[in-house]
């Protein structure tokens, strides 16, 4: 650590990121002694009023934005800590819906490296701790935090928060939360807060979901019980107990993290008007989430890499495929440490042509271990791009449906792409 040069306060965005991430051994290093030590020398522990942290296997980040979308509409100022991010780190903040200049977050980790000390803290510690700093600094009414890995030892959760949510609950990241699911259950209801609310999200969840929520006397709401939602044609309805929402807008994201959603600031206290929950629903909009990139082919972005999110990636598309009478092209890159097998075998009744990908790094997948559960005589292409660009090309008649998913590095390597196209 002493080798490394320590970049001014002055100094570019990049020059930072670069000594974040070699300053520490690892770049995922769990448990809360080192970051919760700094949080509390630095008072960060409670960066705003109300405070939301948003665990779950998948729907972490819609769930954020649809919180952010109607609280903005309320009125309120928000600040939103998510990753990772698709092209740039500024994505990983936002306050009042906007990314931040690269200034304030080189002045953010100026002001936690003078905090830290001699602690030794991993990229997501740090950036986390940055961006509690950028929150309290910008005196924001409600902060709303997307936990990183797990839960319980997730640098967020050195965090006082007010209201916990799980959006979902399947097996993923196995080398870090394991392959069973009770044990990943409790992980992620590790933050859980004694005598405050909690939310699950996941229909059905492992026992030890609930009886961590026991054991500290949790209140936990879950959905199918405390809440439910329904669908009714092109609208949908919402309830808690006595308490109805009907003929809400379906909004371009999961129904499943609205409904959760809507059930955490029903918990938050917070003043929201039924208005403010339509108006939000109608707005929302997440990169990479069913993102599209044009009409006319229809092209699509989705950062589904587990088998779970590419079910609901697959239903999706096999709307849209028989309403257009379309084939189905495919860019697909992925990690190795994902589940590949069951994730291309969620997507391949509604996939016809694929186009597999490598990525690069050390999680990396090469496009051969994705091709060997694609059809004989595949082509591959050494990057995302590369892909996308064949598949572009090779659509044909612009009813068909292009789809690039499988990472988020995937997808932020298409959009970063698009964007220098523009």
């Amino acid at each position: 650590m002493s080798e490394l040069n320590t970049p001014g306060a002055n100094a570019p965005l990049s020059d930072w990121l670069q000594y974040l991430g070699d300053l520490h051994t690892s770049a995922i290093d769990l448990g809360l002694d080192r970051v919760a030590h700094v949080a509390k020398h630095g008072n960060l522990t409670k960066p705003a009023k109300t405070v939301i942290t948003v665990a779950g296997t998948n729907g972490k980040g819609s769930t954020c934005a649809i919180i952010e979308a109607i609280l903005l509409n309320a009125g309120y100022s928000v600040g939103v800590y998510s990753s990772p991010h698709l092209i740039r780190y500024n994505e990983r903040v936002r306050i009042n819906g906007q990314e931040l200049d690269d200034e304030r977050h080189t002045e953010a980790f100026a002001a936690i490296e003078a905090l830290r000390g001699e602690t030794s803290l991993s990229f997501f510690e740090y950036g986390t701790l940055a961006a509690l700093w950028l929150f309290i600094n910008n005196q924001v009414d409600v902060v709303v935090l997307e936990v990183g890995l797990g839960g319980r030892l997730d640098a967020t959760n050195v965090v006082d928060h007010d209201v916990s949510v799980i959006t979902s609950l399947a097996i993923d990241h196995v080398d870090w939360l394991g392959d069973d699911i009770e044990v990943i259950g409790f992980e992620k209801a590790g933050i859980f807060r004694s005598g405050k609310p909690a939310v699950c999200g996941q229909p059905e969840p492992p026992a030890s979901v609930a009886a961590h929520a026991d054991d500290i006397d949790a209140k936990l709401h879950q959905v199918g019980y405390q809440f439910d939602y329904s669908v009714h044609g092109d609208t949908w309805h919402w309830q808690c107990g006595a308490f109805d929402l009907c003929d809400l807008p379906v909004p371009n994201l999961p129904l499943a993290n609205a409904a959760t959603a809507l059930m955490a600031l029903g918990l938050s206290e917070l003043d929201v008007s039924d208005e403010n929950i339509v108006d939000g629903l109608r707005n929302v909009k997440l990169a990479g989430r069913m993102e599209k990139v044009s009409d006319a082919p229809l092209i699509l972005m989705d950062v589904a890499h587990n088998p779970h999110s590419a079910a609901y990636l697959a239903g999706k598309l096999a709307t849209l495929k028989e309403e257009n009478n379309a084939k189905v092209h495919a860019v697909v890159a992925m990690l190795h440490d994902k589940d590949i097998a069951a994730t291309i075998a969620q997507m391949s009744p509604v996939v016809d042509v694929w186009y597999p990908a490598s990525l690069h790094g050390p999680r990396a997948a090469d496009w051969h271990q994705i091709a060997a559960y694609l059809p004989a005589g595949v082509q591959g292409y050494e990057s995302p791009v590369d892909a996308f660009i064949a598949a572009r090309e090779s659509l044909g008649w612009e009813g068909n449906i292009l789809i690039v998913f499988g990472s988020f590095h995937t997808v932020g390597e298409v959009a970063d792409h698009l964007a220098k196209e523009e």
